[in-house]
């Protein structure tokens, strides 16, 4: 209960709260490289993963919450070290993922470390439903994303890699369908 937390603990918690904040100055990486005028931060894409998540688990009968805090972890460790694309991802980039997200929750109570650290290996592992579905709904989120930039004048062709790389991990058959309909959406 935060009424008996020591002034000390609270402000490890802010301290945490101030480091997922850079996420919100955080631009995605694969929307610079390709030139997207204004792109979105980190916190952007997680915010609507999040909420695709949630509508998703309801409507599945999943657990929302693990989605959920699944959505809002997978990407905190990029407020250490910057967002990085899938081709710039190394064992090396792997053990500084590992190392920033340790840093980070080491600054949270011993509970909310240890739960928060097991939603982030399950994401990792990729092997649970949940970790699935995210992995999935994360990959559609930057799908619509791409086809929004194509929409507000984003060359066509350079979004095309982010729309295949969505097509590729999504697997689920009602996944593979909300995908087509974000690709039909905005060819209409």
């Amino acid at each position: 209960m935060l009424n008996k937390m020591t002034d000390s603990s609270l402000q490890d918690i802010i301290k945490f709260l101030e480091i997922a904040g850079v996420l919100k100055r955080t631009q995605r990486t694969g929307w610079v490289d390709i030139g997207v005028y204004q792109p979105e931060s980190v916190a952007d894409h997680t915010f609507r993963t999040a909420v695709f998540c949630m509508l998703y688990a309801d409507i599945e009968e999943l657990d929302p919450m693990k989605l959920l805090r699944m959505a809002l972890i997978h990407d905190l460790p990029e407020a250490i070290i910057g967002d990085l694309m899938p081709n710039q991802k190394t064992a090396e980039t792997r053990k500084k993922e590992e190392n920033a997200i340790n840093q980070m929750l080491s600054l949270l109570p011993k509970t909310q470390r240890e739960n928060y650290l097991a939603v982030w290996n399950e994401y990792q592992a990729g092997k649970t439903k949940e970790a699935k579905a995210v992995r999935q709904i994360e990959k559609i989120e930057m799908a619509l994303q791409a086809k929004e930039y194509e929409r507000f004048g984003s060359d066509r062709r350079s979004l095309e890699r982010f729309i295949e790389t969505a097509e590729e991990f999504t697997v689920w058959p009602e996944l593979k369908r909300i995908l087509s309909l974000v690709s039909e959406e905005n060819e209409k």
